[in-house]
């Protein structure tokens, strides 16, 4: 298990490291005391697992997780028990109170070793994503006002360009995230997401009909209701890929 922890205070890093060195099962990759810091170190060092403080001075750990692109496995870990409801609806997968226990540690190393257990099974059957790109295995983290989710990219049906915003649709939800649709395109595995038009990236696993449409263009349903033209010129290779 490859860790790296990211907190503003130097002791409180120290103090977490050093029960995390008991575990013979986890490499600490290193450290951050700052968001700009850890996100250079997350890309660099690909850790599996962060354990973030989520107040730090300037940009807190949302912030962090809404400036990445592949969003590793996440304990929050933090002196204050009131951000533990809006930890949890973020799903995180566990939250640490400072000053950290032994035995509670324990227990988020065991969800740990599970759920990475589980995320290996599913990368091994799907092999032929290029590393660079990401799968429908992998994570997001969206934050709306108050509101935050990691989402699994096989629960995103839609992603809908609006101004210097997407709209992500999964569930009954449509929060925005600040990001172009362009870049959000290159970063996305080509096999399972389609660019559709100017405006549309759909989940191609979420594709219930196909309608001809004007021009030779197409109209796709998504299994949530949502109708999207396939422009003409993009529809040939949509029907390619459909095997239409």
């Amino acid at each position: 298990m490859r860790v790296l922890v990211v907190d503003d205070e130097r002791l409180a890093r120290k103090e977490l490291i050093n029960l995390l060195n008991q575990n013979q099962n986890i490499e600490v990759l290193g450290e951050a005391a700052n968001v700009d810091d850890a996100k250079e170190k997350i890309e660099s060092l690909q850790p599996d697992v962060l354990f973030l403080d989520i107040q730090m001075p300037e940009k807190t750990g949302f912030d962090l997780l809404e400036e990445l692109d592949h969003v590793p496995l996440v304990v929050f870990i933090t002196a204050y028990d009131e951000f533990a409801l809006q930890a949890f609806q973020v799903n995180a997968l566990d939250y640490l109170l400072k000053p950290i226990e032994p035995e509670r540690l324990t227990e988020t190393l065991k969800k740990l070793e599970k759920k990475l257990e589980e995320l290996k099974k599913e990368e091994e059957t799907s092999e032929d994503t290029p590393k660079s790109k990401l799968s429908l295995n992998d994570q997001v983290f969206v934050k709306d006002g108050d509101k935050c989710w990691f989402v699994k990219l096989s629960n995103v049906r839609l992603f809908e360009s609006d101004g210097n915003y997407i709209k992500v649709y999964f569930e009954n939800n449509k929060p925005m995230i600040h990001k172009s649709l362009n870049a959000l395109d290159e970063r996305l595995d080509e096999k399972s997401f389609f660019r559709a038009s100017r405006k549309h990236i759909i989940n191609l696993s979420w594709v219930e009909t196909i309608e001809p449409w004007f021009n030779g263009g197409l109209v796709v349903t998504l299994k949530g209701g949502e109708r999207i033209e396939v422009s003409r010129r993009q529809a040939a290779r949509f029907k390619d890929l459909m095997s239409l």
